[in-house]
């Protein structure tokens, strides 16, 4: 089984504001986009980041062969809680996700 950064072209991760995380996967082709959009669910996405569910925005563009979720930060951005200023971490969950 691979990763589904093996799968992917690109996964990456930025801030979407200093309450937001937004996480990228670029799958490239339109044939690695199909292969993952079926087998890539929310709430996967939600436990592997332990957000409740609900509060998950998923944003599939298939022009771009793009799949994006948005995922509220668990601290504000900048706050002395903060270990991860720019969001740029969030990604690897996702990386090296079994898929």
């Amino acid at each position: 089984m691979k990763t589904l950064g093996q799968q992917v072209l690109k996964v990456r991760s930025k801030n979407a504001g200093p309450f937001w995380v937004t996480i990228d996967i670029f799958c490239g082709t339109a044939q690695a986009y199909a292969a993952i959009l079926p087998r890539l669910h929310t709430a996967v996405v939600a436990r592997l980041y332990g957000t409740p569910e609900q509060l998950v925005k998923r944003f599939d563009i298939a022009d771009l062969y793009v799949i994006k979720f948005s995922i509220p930060r668990p601290v504000v951005q900048g706050s002395a809680a903060d270990r991860d200023m720019h969001g740029a971490q969030w990604a690897h969950l996702l990386d090296e996700m079994l898929l």
